[in-house]
C-alpha cells in the first residue's frame, strides 16, 4: 500500500517560550508537533493547549497505571484534542481496552477521536537492557508480542523503532498506525537512541509517522533541517 510518511517535530523542552518559538517557526514545514513529559510537567496542560493551537498534536505522555486510572487520565486530557496520544502496551489488555472506551466516550465521532497508540519497546533499549527488566525476548520479539496484544485490545496503532516496522506490517498488515521515533538523518548523532534509522529508510519500511527531535531543534536552522527531512521523505 502506498503511503505518505509524515513528520512530527519533537519539541522536548521545559521552556514554554522555546516550545512556542519552535512551534511557530515549524508550523508550515512539519505535519505535527510532539509535546511530551518534559514540557507537560514543566509548563502544564494550558501551555500544551496554547503551543499546539492550530497544529496537529502528538501528546506523548506514555500513560501506564491500573486501567481505571489510565482511562480517567485520558478522559481528563481529552480537551486538548490531540491527534495522537500514547499509553504503554505493557499495561495489558484491560488497560488498553478501557483507554479506547474512554476516548470513544468523549469523541463519539470516529473522525475526531485521537488515535490511541501503544508504546511497545522504547527505542533507547537494546537486548541487554530489555533482559535486565526480566524480559528474555529480543526487542523485535517483544515488540511483536506487545503489538499484537495492543491492536487486538483496541489500540489504533503502535510506537516502535524503525527496525520493527517490517515485521509488524507482516504480522498486522497495513491497518495499524505506526509511529516511529529514534529517527536520525544521515550524519546526525544517535544521542541516547539505539535502534535507529534514517527518515528515508523508515519511510520505505512503511512508517506512517516519524518523530524527529534534536536533529531539528538543535540544528543551526531548525526550519531548514525540517525541510530537508520532508524532502527526504518525499523522495523515499
Amino acid at each position: 500500500m502506498s503511503r505518505r510518511t509524515r513528520l512530527i517535530a519533537a519539541l522536548d523542552t521545559a521552556s514554554r517560550s522555546q516550545a512556542q518559538h519552535w512551534a511557530d517557526s515549524l508550523k508550515n514545514d512539519v505535519d505535527a508537533i510532539k509535546l511530551g513529559l518534559e514540557f507537560t510537567y514543566a509548563c502544564g496542560l494550558e501551555a500544551v493547549k496554547a503551543v499546539s493551537e492550530g497544529q496537529k498534536l502528538f501528546l506523548d505522555l506514555k500513560l501506564h497505571d491500573i486501567p481505571h486510572t489510565v482511562a480517567s487520565g485520558l478522559y481528563a486530557l481529552a480537551p486538548l484534542k490531540p491527534a495522537l496520544t500514547t499509553i504503554h502496551a505493557s499495561g495489558g489488555t484491560e488497560m488498553i481496552a478501557r483507554s479506547r472506551d474512554a476516548l470513544e466516550l468523549v469523541f463519539p465521532d470516529e473522525a475526531k477521536r485521537p488515535k490511541l497508540l501503544a508504546v511497545t519497546v522504547l527505542t533507547s533499549m537494546n537486548s541487554a537492557e530489555l533482559h535486565e527488566t526480566g524480559v528474555n525476548s529480543t526487542p523485535q520479539e517483544q515488540v511483536l508480542r506487545l503489538g499484537k496484544l495492543a491492536i487486538k485490545a483496541g489500540a489504533d496503532g503502535l510506537v516502535c523503532s524503525a527496525h520493527e516496522i517490517v515485521p509488524l506490517r507482516e504480522a498486522l498488515g497495513d491497518g495499524p498506525v505506526l509511529v516511529v521515533p529514534g529517527i536520525r538523518p544521515a550524519g546526525s548523532a544517535s544521542d541516547d537512541q539505539k535502534r535507529i534509522m534514517t527518515p528515508a529508510q523508515a519511510a520505505r519500511a512503511g512508517a506512517d509517522w516519524i518523530v524527529v527531535g534534536r536533529p531539528i531543534t538543535k540544528a543551526v536552522d531548525p526550519v531548514l533541517a525540517a525541510r530537508a527531512i520532508m524532502e527526504e521523505l518525499a523522495s523515499a
